[in-house]
């Protein structure tokens, strides 16, 4: 019921307001100029993972987060350029898992590009999900930005095209987190060759930046947060003033710089995973500049999904986390240290114990 003192108008505006500053499964990024009318915004969805039970089953708690992405994500206010999706649309890469998640895409009220996830790739290398999306990479300018998507989920052809007697069983070999009969990611060769050519025609003072799946960094090869030419593709980043990566995949929060590259993950709409630190049975092989952000309980599906800001300004990234169950985060660039600084980070010596559980 609405007085003459808050109308219903007032309600709606309010409530867009609160929706707006809530907890959104997704994020935005803000890309910051001295010139103010060239800032913008742009919206990153990733790693739903949509996943068929039979006809039409699905697994609830995934549609559920990507449905809520969705709407907050056309909440938004001052309303983003574009939306990004950032891989694994799917759980296991088939037609209707896909059709279900593009389906629930296809509600944002802004143009989609996509990036291919390893989970969406491997049943049929991609062929179904170019209908739906189009090109496996590609790049293209907005307000003096070049941007490129790259597929950085390939891997050997001999383990690709010669080992599984079905596609499906590959499919399944690969979507496994710790599973050693996975193979490391790539861009490859083709694919270097092509964002060479690309590069080659944009200005060294044009901000860059490149949306890929897997981090374009050798984080943890265990669980392929892993770029296996990761160093190839650094080569051809490394000549721009501005650099940046922006990378889904790994379900967590993580920040790194390598020279003049700023490296950014994003958060999953689906479920978190552990950091490599807490989980005992492999070593961590984590650089030593990434930020980790530690999170209240990796058992809780819903601890560690959640909100972040991406401002990128005169060179320099501070990520702002706003997550589901945890307390509030910012990871700024701190000029006395010469690299990011987690400004809440928890030391190991005051861990709560459910951070340690694993």
């Amino acid at each position: 019921m609405f007085d003459d003192k808050y109308s219903r108008r007032d309600f709606l505006k309010s409530a867009g307001a609160m929706a707006a500053l809530s907890t959104i499964p997704l994020t935005t990024v803000e890309l910051a100029f001295a010139d103010q009318e060239q800032n913008f915004s742009f919206a990153y969805i990733s790693d739903a993972h949509i996943q068929h039970i039979k006809g039409t089953q699905f697994v609830r708690n995934w549609d559920r987060g990507l449905i809520r992405a969705v709407a907050e994500t056309n909440l938004l206010r001052p309303k983003p350029d574009f939306v990004i999706f950032g891989g694994d649309l799917a759980q296991l890469g088939s037609k209707p898992e896909l059709d279900h998640g593009m389906e629930m895409l296809s509600k944002l009220d802004y143009k989609v590009y996509g990036v291919m996830g390893e989970h969406d790739y491997y049943l049929d290398l991609g062929e179904y999900w170019s209908k739906l999306f189009g090109d496996h990479y590609y790049s293209w300018d907005h307000k003096g930005v070049h941007f490129v998507v790259l597929n950085s989920i390939l891997t050997y052809d001999e383990w690709t095209f010669d080992r599984w007697p079905t596609a499906e069983q590959r499919m399944v070999e690969m979507a496994g987190l710790d599973n050693p009969n996975g193979s490391p990611f790539m861009v490859g060769e083709k694919q270097r060759e092509w964002l060479r050519k690309d590069l080659a025609k944009v200005d060294k003072n044009t901000p860059v930046v490149v949306f890929s799946h897997s981090p374009i960094q050798k984080l943890f090869k265990n669980w392929n947060f892993w770029t296996e030419d990761a160093e190839q593709v650094q080569a051809l980043l490394k000549p721009f003033k501005s650099a940046t990566v922006v990378y889904g995949h790994v379900h967590q929060i993580q920040y790194n710089q390598i020279d003049n590259i700023r490296f950014n993950s994003v958060m999953a709409t689906a479920w978190p995973w552990p950091y490599p630190r807490s989980y005992v049975q492999a070593p961590n092989m984590m650089p030593k500049i990434t930020i980790p952000m530690n999170r209240a309980d990796p058992f809780f599906e819903r601890d560690a999904t959640g909100w972040q800001m991406i401002d990128i300004a005169t060179g320099d990234v501070a990520l702002n986390y706003n997550l589901y169950s945890n307390t509030n985060r910012r990871v700024a660039y701190d000029p006395k240290v010469g690299h990011p600084v987690d400004m809440g980070y928890q030391g190991e010596a005051s861990l709560t114990p459910p951070q340690t559980q694993y």
